[in-house]
């Protein structure tokens, strides 16, 4: 990534000079919408399997939507399998 030893000094200076290099920082949704992310997967999944059933044609579309769906219903299945497991323990 770097061509030179001063190329590595300049970015720990950087960072302690108090700005944040390479870093990621988390992001914290609030608790309602952190509680209510598996049942948006959920509904968004369905109504793209639904919406699948009203297309009256083979358009391009319908293999997106049956993608999107089972990858939302995939989703939801993890969340909430995860969140239940962390309960139980």
């Amino acid at each position: 990534m770097f061509d030179s030893a001063a190329g590595k000094n300049d970015a720990m200076e950087a960072d302690t000079a108090g700005q944040k290099v390479g870093v990621l920082r988390k992001i914290w949704l609030p608790k309602f919408l952190y509680d209510c992310l598996p049942y948006f997967y959920l509904v968004s999944g369905v109504a793209a399997l639904l919406a699948t059933l009203y297309i009256n044609h083979w358009f391009w579309v319908v293999p997106h939507y049956l993608l999107f769906s089972a990858a939302c219903l995939h989703f939801a299945i993890a969340v909430f399998r995860r969140r239940t497991r962390k309960r139980e323990s």
